[in-house]
């Protein structure tokens, strides 16, 4: 195995284990890709997997220890996450409590392209997990790696996000045959909600 091949595999790895998990991106993401809007689905995703290169880029540039030496920044970026993550959940329990009005046609309550790029913007840059886990632990790492190793290793991180933001985004349509019922789209309500609101009270107690 050549010198570039290995740490651009180990990027792949490591940047699948971190984003991976159910958050309130992926959650987001997979009400959105289940709704079926290719170009609204497109856009977001693209949103995602970018922000993660900027933000691994930016790790590896040395941001990282910018990051570490502004807790007073970040702190403002928890409480404004907290509250983003609160309303959204508020809005997906609503939603979940109000039998028979969503179905595949409209299950994201027709959510434009502006809209759903917004709240991905935000549902990103406003966690405050992001900047650590992504430009702390990501950019770390990636330097661990000699000369332009680091360099594929952050290729192949890169690549983790746009092939798990790509698959899910897209991926979820397959589950739309379940979604034609409106009782699953108050189950996927519920789940997002519990998502949102217990993510939304983690950030407001500095978990």
């Amino acid at each position: 195995m050549n010198d570039s091949l290995l740490p651009a595999l180990l990027g792949l790895g490591t940047g699948l284990a971190l984003i991976v998990a159910i958050g309130s991106q992926n959650a987001f993401l997979l009400r959105l890709g289940i709704d079926g809007r290719p170009r609204t689905v497109l856009a977001v995703v693209m949103v995602c997997a970018l922000s993660d290169a900027v933000l691994i880029g930016a790790g590896v540039l040395g941001v990282g220890a910018v990051v570490e030496a502004a807790p007073a920044a970040v702190t403002v970026v928890r409480y404004l996450g907290a509250g983003f993550l609160l309303v959204y959940g508020v809005f997906a329990a609503r939603r979940a409590l109000r039998p028979g009005s969503m179905t595949v046609e409209g299950g994201a309550q027709g959510i434009g392209t502006k809209a759903a790029v917004v709240t991905a913007v935000a549902l990103t840059w406003l966690n405050p997990h992001v900047y650590l886990d992504t430009v702390v632990f990501l950019g770390s790492v990636a330097n661990q790696q000699d000369g332009d190793a680091r360099w594929w290793w952050v290729r192949g991180a890169v690549t983790a996000s746009f092939l798990w933001f790509f698959a899910l985004g897209f991926g979820a349509r397959l589950l739309r045959p379940l979604f034609a019922r409106p009782g699953a789209w108050r189950v996927l309500d519920a789940f997002i909600a519990a998502v949102m609101l217990s993510l939304g009270v983690r950030l407001a107690l500095g978990h």
